[in-house]
């Protein structure tokens, strides 16, 4: 039997030079396993496509690598329909595999993926372990947010936490493949029986919790999630907007983290729950500002974080009006039959 081909998907936003240190990476995978693996970079209208182009050229990629400039910056979901459109036009029977610029892949992380998906027909998309740029390990997969996670995160009281530990969202990863509510988008291989089933990623989400809403629709059409360990790739983090950097001072969220957040948990759960989630936060918040305080640590605060989230909100009468128009999936015109 042929093995299974993979087509890699990178979006870049001003992330050139990682991007292309990606592809020496994916490079090496392709002369390593031997198995067909073809990769579409789509620059998301930062200027990127000449310098990524000239490196394809420069290193004789352009045989199994394309470079696609998108018509603006619609954000990760829609750069990434896009490529996924084009790899699905390519190969159709190929596995995908979006990763970001600012990963590298391990020996033997792709090849791990296909095999774990190989194995468990009934899992429909799958996803690695991390390890930070000095190799440290970052083991995480992570649960669907919900009322109980959003009040836990918000108290960030030591015994509270220790009792919510089941329902925080980020889970600390033992070395063995199983399924899990969602992965990071930084690296996620999916079926093509998938895209068809359920369409492309939601781009009324311009970034930030797209891989959580494109897995919850997976798993409500059928489609678990894995997390495979054996699969091993480093992740930067953060390089394209500089907010979700680890070891660094929490910054301010942008407008747009709230407003894929509301979104979420208006498609997750519906309008009155997720107003009853921002309302739970709104109250536990200041308790959970002032522990941090007395202990010394506002430093760990994430700047403004009340005013925005309240700003935000769903208790807002204009939010709320927003939400009940209820947007329908805008899938790039990836959608489901």
């Amino acid at each position: 039997m042929t093995s299974p081909g993979v087509s890699i998907v990178l979006v870049t936003f001003k992330s050139a030079r990682l991007a292309i240190e990606c592809l020496r990476s994916i490079a090496q995978e392709r002369r390593d396993s031997g198995r067909e693996i073809h990769a579409i970079v789509v620059d998301n209208a930062s200027g990127d496509f000449p310098l990524v182009a000239q490196a394809v050229a420069d290193n004789r990629w352009d045989g199994w690598v394309a470079v696609q400039l998108a018509a603006r910056n619609g954000g990760f979901a829609y750069g990434n329909n896009i490529g996924i459109r084009s790899a699905l036009e390519r190969n159709p029977s190929d596995y995908l595999l979006l990763l970001n610029p600012d990963t590298e892949v391990r020996p033997g992380a792709i090849d791990a993926l296909v095999r774990f998906l190989e194995a468990h027909p009934e899992v429909g998309l799958a996803g690695s372990s991390f390890e930070n740029l000095d190799g440290s390990d970052w083991p995480i997969a992570f649960r669907f947010p919900g009322l109980v996670s959003e009040l836990c995160s918000a108290l960030d009281a030591g015994p509270v936490t220790r009792l919510c530990r089941r329902w925080a969202v980020a889970r600390q990863m033992p070395r063995r493949a199983q399924t899990v509510d969602w992965i990071c988008g930084a690296c996620m291989m999916i079926r093509p029986e998938v895209i068809r089933a359920i369409g492309g990623f939601d781009e009324s989400y311009f970034l930030y919790f797209e891989e959580t809403d494109f897995c919850l629709r997976a798993r409500r059409a059928g489609f678990p999630t894995g997390y495979v360990p054996e699969s091993r790739i480093m992740h930067i983090g953060g390089q394209s907007t500089g907010v979700t950097e680890r070891n660094s001072r929490p910054k301010r969220l942008p407008p747009y983290w709230f407003e894929s957040r509301r979104r979420y948990f208006t498609v997750a759960l519906g309008i009155g729950r997720a107003t009853a989630a921002d309302l739970l936060v709104l109250l536990a918040y200041p308790f959970g500002w002032l522990k941090r305080l007395a202990l010394g640590r506002s430093s760990s605060s994430i700047p403004h974080f009340w005013r925005d989230l309240a700003r935000a909100s769903l208790l807002r009468p204009v939010n709320w009006r927003r939400a009940r128009r209820r947007q329908p999936l805008q899938s790039g015109g990836l959608r489901a039959p």
